[in-house]
């Protein structure tokens, strides 16, 4: 009976040796506390919470498989990679579909998000790149990774979806900024792009989006229309007070006042349910996370593991910040979910084999010690 105990527990630490447990233990209870707000918000749906609880496993398996591959392999096969994530996003502007754009690809059985698959290749390709180059990068160097950024980037925002745009250039931007790069590029870079916002308000931005803009503005202007999200999820947010109203007793998301309270504004759900408790804790798991990914990055042994992780994990920092300024109010509605805690499939499944890749660094480093 022993000899098999111990034979289980060898099989056991085989397989789950490439596993960072601080980690997938933050990632855990974050997958748990959506699970448990998703229930709530969609009226105690089992069947939701058991679709949500799916992808989480297959994402947790994609987590698990590349946790297994060497670093060095994911290197030599980073350019393949980035090149089967832009088929996806050019065939969606061709026969894609969506309520206000070309976003997703029907596949019968279920439909994906092509721009979910780049914010892992593309922080992927670039820190591939810069990871052979002299650094603090060149203007030629720099210049390729901008390419690099830019190509999938605009395919992204001629869907259009401005809003995954910039978080798909950001793994890329957090990679050049890991590399060295000075901030002079940076402050340009935020010029050239405010020299160019009045041209695409006149001639990219479509009208739902310029209404979004001015609803941030001033949504108390249209109470009733376009200004309706943000002023529900402030009064959502800022009637959960220190404790929270109760798991199941959020008033504003039961009485559906909170718009898309199960994807893009389940946070305020959390917030009105939770309180402020709730809110400190779900931020202090993705700030442990941001925290681990940046010692992990530090703990990599060549220049493509350290940018790669360091960019995975500040890109996830905007991911948060993005939504939470956008239920808050603090900026612009743009149809950002919530990682791991909105409903969705894509996004979670990209985002649990990306922390796969950050294991499989650690995993590289720790056999190398």
């Amino acid at each position: 009976m022993n000899v098999i105990l111990r034979w289980l527990l060898d099989m056991l630490q085989r397989f789950t040796r490439t596993l960072d447990w601080p980690l997938l233990a933050a990632l855990s209870a974050l997958m748990a506390i959506g699970l448990a707000v998703l229930y709530s918000a969609t009226n105690q749906s089992t069947a939701a919470v058991l679709s949500q609880g799916s992808r989480f496993v297959i994402g947790l398996g994609a987590m698990w498989l590349l946790s297994r591959v060497p670093a060095v392999q994911l290197r030599r096969f980073t350019p393949a990679a980035y090149v089967v994530s832009l088929l996806p996003l050019i065939a969606v502007l061709l026969v894609g579909t969506g309520r206000s754009g070309q976003h997703w690809l029907n596949l019968g059985a279920f439909y994906i998000q092509p721009a979910e698959l780049m914010k892992l290749s593309l922080p992927m390709m670039t820190a591939w790149w810069l990871g052979q180059q002299p650094l603090p990068p060149r203007l030629g160097t720099v210049l390729v990774a901008a390419a690099i950024i830019g190509l999938p980037t605009g395919l992204v925002m001629l869907q259009p979806d401005l809003g995954t745009a910039v978080l798909v250039a950001s793994g890329g931007i957090f990679a050049l900024y890991l590399a060295g790069l000075s901030w002079w590029w940076f402050i340009g870079g935020a010029g050239a792009v405010a020299i160019a916002a009045p041209a695409a308000w006149l001639w990219y931005f479509q009208p739902y989006q310029k209404a979004r803009i001015m609803m941030f503005l001033d949504p108390e202007s249209d109470p009733l229309g376009e200004g309706w999200n943000i002023i529900q999820s402030k009064i959502a947010i800022g009637s959960g007070g220190f404790t929270g109203q109760g798991w199941g007793n959020g008033s504003q998301s039961h009485l559906n006042y909170v718009p898309e309270h199960t994807t893009d504004f389940i946070f305020a759900v959390l917030s009105e349910e939770f309180g402020w408790l709730g809110v400190v804790t779900v931020l202090g798991l993705y700030l442990f996370i941001v925290g681990r990914c940046l010692w992990i990055a530090s703990e990599a042994r060549d220049g493509f593991s350290r940018l790669l992780v360091g960019s995975l994990g500040l890109a996830l920092f905007v991911y948060v910040i993005v939504n939470g300024g956008m239920i808050s109010g603090l900026l612009p509605v743009v149809g950002v979910p919530m990682p791991l805690l909105s409903l969705g499939g894509t996004a979670a499944v990209s985002l649990l084999a990306g922390f796969g890749v950050v294991m499989a660094v650690q995993a590289s480093a720790t056999r190398r010690r």
